[in-house]
């Protein structure tokens, strides 16, 4: 009977762990801020697409691009190209997760 419960309970906490895992993860940008560009970087639990999009503090669309991520680490360099100086939000978006993060341009 407490071999059965330990078994449970041990069952119980592996699952809760895999569940709390984030499919994109470790999400940053260097150097932050910048004048002409960055670099995001993510990780992957898996290959996947994944949405690249970067908005402005009113909330347009000012840049989008589609990616493929393959598992581990993955990067975008992301140009300021003709944006103005000030703070954008940028997020990354798979089937599973949406995440955003500030960037802002000098």
């Amino acid at each position: 009977m407490i071999k059965r419960i330990i078994l449970t309970v041990l069952l119980f906490c592996t699952f809760m762990v895999s569940a709390q895992q984030k499919p994109i993860e470790e999400i940053s940008a260097a150097p932050n801020p910048f004048k002409i560009s960055t670099k995001i970087t993510f990780k992957s639990n898996s290959n996947t697409n994944v949405i690249f999009t970067v908005k402005n503090v009113l909330g347009k669309t000012v840049f989008t691009k589609k990616l493929s991520a393959t598992k581990g680490k993955n990067s975008i360099t992301f140009s300021k190209a003709n944006l103005s100086k000030g703070i954008y939000i940028y997020t990354l978006q798979n089937k599973k997760q949406i995440t955003s993060k500030r960037i802002v341009i000098q």
